[in-house]
């Protein structure tokens, strides 16, 4: 008899899922698209059936699974397994534990999606052996975790870490969250794309002009480092402003959290990893004290896709124990 769990990655647009072992190996991945405009019983559907997937295709036995794991986006209350708020899907005070545990008679666990993912890369990947570790992921907003002595910092009403939405201009432009000068707003992929409409609405010559007037919603990571490596001025100036921005964020969280690392993911760093890090670490100086900065490190992050699949395995072993 294996010891079986089942971690997912639930997203406003896609659930992926997937069986692990003991050995935390992933042994089957699933993914559907979540479809959060069918609603909320629809939304919960979808999750069980990813699940019933996974243990049909795999042939998990009646015993041999152990647990779930899950990360979601929004505010998770990580102890009673509800969500009380979740951005792009149909959930407010949901008891989506109680559910999942009443459909297949094996402990639920979850907790926000972006903490998660941190958690995965504390323990499996580029933040393995660290005890002080802050995470950032860069997409279309801006997300981020954070690991003290050993464990994950949810704050007081399990909304903690909220790190892209961290004040860097009290004038700054109005975030998607309603406040003005959030980091999110300077750094992630909807502001990057904001810039880039705006210097083209300016006449300044670009690759991306054609790409961004059929595309109205933010640009694609690829189609920015194709700019970024073919010399594009606009695209190479945006990132650097985005970079210059995010390495002060970056410098307000050393300086108030000491951390050992400072792990980056998020697909704007996938695929301009080497251009981020170095803009990061040329201008880092600049915002971290010195002392603090000399016991930080600047990595990638390692997991990629499989971060938060690799986060909810660890949330399952340090909640429950497996």
């Amino acid at each position: 008899m294996a010891d079986l769990f089942i971690c997912l990655d639930i997203g406003g647009s896609k659930i992926l899922g997937a069986v692990m072992n003991e050995k935390d190996e992933i042994l089957l991945r699933v993914k559907k698209k979540t479809k959060p405009e069918l609603g909320r019983e629809a939304v919960d559907d979808r999750i069980k059936s990813v699940i019933h997937e996974l243990i049909s295709t795999y042939g998990v036995g009646k015993n041999d699974l152990k647990a779930i794991g899950a990360g979601a986006p929004g505010v998770i209350d990580t102890k009673n397994r509800n969500v009380r708020y979740a951005p792009n899907l149909p959930w407010k005070d949901h008891a989506l534990g109680r559910i999942m545990e009443e459909e297949f008679k094996v402990p639920f666990v979850m907790g926000n999606d972006v903490n998660v993912g941190v958690l995965g890369e504390w323990k499996y990947g580029a933040a393995r052996g660290y005890s002080h570790v802050i995470g950032i992921f860069v997409g279309t907003g801006i997300g981020g975790g954070i690991i003290i002595d050993g464990k994950l910092f949810t704050g007081s009403g399990f909304a903690g870490a909220e790190i892209g939405h961290m004040t860097i201009n009290t004038e700054g432009p109005l975030c998607n969250c309603g406040q003005r000068g959030c980091l999110e707003a300077y750094s992630s992929k909807i502001a990057i794309t904001r810039e880039l409409r705006a210097g083209i609405d300016m006449g300044m010559p670009t690759v991306l002009a054609d790409i961004l007037a059929e595309e109205k919603g933010v640009i694609e990571s690829s189609d920015l480092k194709k700019a970024v490596l073919q010399g594009d001025r606009l695209a190479i100036s945006t990132l650097q402003r985005a970079a210059y921005y995010l390495t002060a964020g970056i410098g307000n969280l050393i300086n108030i959290f000491n951390p050992e690392i400072v792990i980056l993911g998020g697909g704007v760093v996938e695929a301009l990893e080497e251009e981020v890090l170095s803009l990061v670490k040329s201008n880092i100086g600049r915002f971290a004290w010195p002392h603090m900065l000399s016991r930080t490190r600047i990595r990638a992050a390692e997991l990629k896709d499989d971060a938060v699949l690799y986060g909810a395995r660890a949330l399952i072993s340090e909640i429950l124990g497996y």
